[in-house]
């Protein structure tokens, strides 16, 4: 009978724990991940539809660095923002298409419409989080366009 020894053992030993730490690890990013998403759809649904830029607040972190040149850093930018959305545009509504999580970053593939029955914009936003709270936001607007060279939707 062939038996490991005693050093052997430890080698095996030592790997079989670092396999259940990184499983574990791995469960607890996908558990993450899926509470990062659900943050920034709440963060969505709070601030851009029910316009209430303090409940949407609430998943921001300390620091909110803003990418869009036509909003300002931190809260108070976006507080601004939610207040030209509820004066110029209260109508306006943007409908989640897509959502994706990569570790702390979650992209939105977005229809928002400012003015009901208009074409609105596709929008692609992308939110950085760090423990489970936004920090960071990017996007990419582009005019739905009255005709296309194609028969393929923009979602």
């Amino acid at each position: 009978m062939n038996f490991i020894r005693r050093p052997q053992m430890a080698i095996v030993v030592a790997m079989l724990a670092a396999l259940a730490s990184s499983a574990a690890l791995a469960a607890t990013s996908e558990v993450q991940q899926e509470a990062n998403r659900k943050a920034v759809l709440a963060f969505y649904e709070k601030g851009l539809n029910q316009k209430d830029a303090d409940a949407a607040l609430a998943y921001v972190g300390d620091r909110y660095v803003q990418h869009n040149p036509n909003a300002a850093d931190g809260p108070e930018g976006f507080r601004k923002f939610i207040a030209f959305l509820r004066e110029k545009f209260p109508n306006s509504h943007s409908e989640i298409k897509q959502s994706f999580v990569d570790g702390d970053y979650v992209i939105l593939h977005v229809h928002a419409v400012r003015e009901p029955g208009t074409r609105g914009n596709a929008i692609i936003d992308i939110f950085k989080l760090e423990n489970g709270k936004i920090v960071e936001h990017w996007d990419v607007v582009q005019p739905i366009p009255e005709t296309s060279a194609n028969n393929n939707t923009m979602f």
